[in-house]
């Protein structure tokens, strides 16, 4: 086996020169593989798309529109365009001298994770993932690799979950307490995801819940309902009678839209926050929210640990957020680790 890298840094994902195609690239590039369709791993520009079949409807939503926003801003749907390939979980294709392979993340709807062989070895690019149960995606599934390349979008030690049914039990005890009150319960959350992952948790316990949705969620939500995820009823906010006060309704709603003046329809609401980043207290108190929720679709740090030794890699690399921690543990642990900075490469290349 070769010690050259297989993959190196470009356009702000990773390129692979053995197949010619990047992973997740920032830039428009002749051939990418799109792990998912979240904003920071998926734009439009590029000649061809490769990701799994299960993300193919989702990806031509957001990217299909020509849209570079955030994940929490929402997109119109789009159809499919021809330059959009989907491929089987599992079942390998070929790019010049490698072999690729897309296995489940477990990160949202239609998720991957990268395997790709190679005389340089067998490297697994993580792309997003978790291992907490979720009812709208398929779990992580792993395989051997020598060199695991992940993300660290939460490595440090003080980031751990709590089980997911202790975070929704805590949303329905909001909401109870809101509908007690007769205050409208607004629970921000990004809108391709995190809304329909909050969404079924929810309906699996009250399953003649209904729930009110901003505009930006709906597209998204239905894509989920056509592939057959179990949802409640829901509503356009948009759709509302003049004189709705939505006393004591549960909203959904992205990060974006919190001050603006659709908050308006809200008097006297509770203000709700689902996401990972609500393990730190002060960030709910910086962002103005009553209530913060402890609930990620990313690995944890003890997730990411035990990823590592899942895929069997001696080799660990890391990407998209707090790298340097991981690395160092895993180092000190006896692997090989290093930190690497993709977002550079958009002032540097291509």
């Amino acid at each position: 086996m070769k010690t050259e890298n297989l993959l190196e840094p470009s356009a702000g994902g990773l390129y692979c020169a053995a197949g010619d195609f990047w992973i997740d690239p920032l830039r428009p590039v002749p051939r990418a593989i799109i792990t998912h369709a979240h904003a920071d791993h998926a734009r439009g520009g590029s000649e061809e798309y490769h990701t799994a079949e299960s993300n193919c409807a989702i990806l031509a939503a957001r990217i299909g529109a020509g849209s570079d926003d955030k994940d929490e801003a929402g997109y119109e749907a789009g159809n499919d365009r021809p330059d959009h390939h989907g491929h089987a979980w599992g079942e390998a294709f070929e790019f010049g001298d490698t072999r690729v392979t897309l296995f489940p993340a477990g990160h949202i709807l239609g998720s991957s994770w990268v395997r790709i062989e190679s005389e340089h070895g067998t490297w697994g690019v993580s792309g997003d993932f978790k291992r907490a149960p979720d009812p709208t995606c398929t779990p992580f599934e792993p395989a051997d690799c020598d060199v695991w390349v992940t993300e660290c979008t939460f490595g440090l030690p003080v980031y751990r979950w709590p089980k997911p049914r202790q975070v929704i039990d805590q949303v329905e005890a909001w909401w109870d307490e809101c509908r007690a009150a007769s205050r409208p319960a607004v629970l921000f959350c990004y809108a391709l995801g995190k809304a329909q992952r909050v969404l079924a948790e929810l309906a699996a316990r009250r399953p003649d819940m209904r729930v009110w949705l901003h505009g930006a969620m709906r597209p998204l939500t239905e894509i989920y309902r056509e592939q057959g995820v179990r949802l409640p009823e829901a509503f356009l906010v948009s759709e509302a009678g003049k004189g709705e006060k939505f006393a004591g309704e549960l909203v959904l709603a992205p990060p974006s839209a919190a001050g603006s003046t659709w908050m308006r329809r809200f008097p006297k609401h509770s203000a709700g926050f689902v996401s990972g980043w609500m393990r730190i207290r002060g960030n709910r108190r910086r962002r103005g929210y009553d209530r913060g929720f402890v609930f990620s679709d990313h690995a944890d740090w003890p997730a990411l640990i035990d990823t590592v030794r899942d895929q069997n890699a001696s080799r660990v690399i890391t990407i998209h957020g707090n790298g340097e921690s991981l690395a160092g543990y895993l180092n000190a642990q006896g692997l090989s680790a290093e930190a690497w900075n993709l977002r550079a490469t958009l002032r540097d290349d291509v």
